[in-house]
């Protein structure tokens, strides 16, 4: 007579073994961390994330669909006129910043020497910031430090760019331009000129 003893004793255990995972809840990460050939407006995400925006949240305030403003941020997609004036005014700026079409078309992967970390702290509740550069330093995860002696400057320097709006010279935004990979009015956007 077969028992049923062995089924039983598998079934309890798998049981035990989910009730251990599954109690714990689940936690769920502010932005999901995209390869990086995917992130098509690069500049978009960077500011939702140095001004701590989730796209469902700017969906929400746009009254959009969470799919639309992905396709935005991941696919590259031209929102209709209505929806651009109402993002740009929402975060305060222009349309050739937010949706620069010449930028949505190429999707650059850095060329980082080595793996680099982005610090909380690095972000400083400076009055003025540079939000674009704090931004991408955030896509890429970029520490300052790293990035500052990859471009080749002080890394004071590049906190003064982050921290304070400085507008560098203009063969240091060279520098910073072609390391991004995005041109120097859209990376220093946020800089008032002197």
């Amino acid at each position: 007579m077969p028992t049923n003893q062995p089924d039983s004793h598998k079934i309890q255990a798998w049981s035990l073994i989910n009730r251990k995972y599954l109690g714990q809840g689940v936690r769920v990460k502010r932005f999901r961390r995209p390869k990086r050939s995917q992130i098509r407006n690069r500049v978009l995400l960077a500011i939702l994330m140095a001004k701590d925006i989730k796209l469902s949240r700017l969906a929400e305030d746009l009254s959009v669909s969470s799919r639309s403003v992905s396709a935005w941020v991941y696919e590259g997609r031209i929102p209709s006129k209505n929806n651009m004036d109402k993002t740009c005014r929402l975060l305060g700026y222009p349309p050739n910043v937010l949706f620069n079409e010449a930028l949505l078309r190429q999707s650059p992967i850095l060329c980082q020497p080595t793996p680099s970390r982005f610090m909380k702290r690095s972000m400083n509740n400076s009055p003025r910031c540079n939000v674009i550069l704090t931004g991408l330093c955030m896509v890429y995860d970029l520490s300052v430090t790293d990035v500052s002696i990859w471009i080749g400057i002080h890394p004071g320097t590049f906190r003064k760019w982050l921290h304070y709006s400085h507008l560098p010279t203009l063969a240091l935004q060279e520098k910073a331009e072609t390391f991004f990979r995005i041109p120097r009015h859209i990376l220093f956007a946020d800089c008032e000129t002197p």
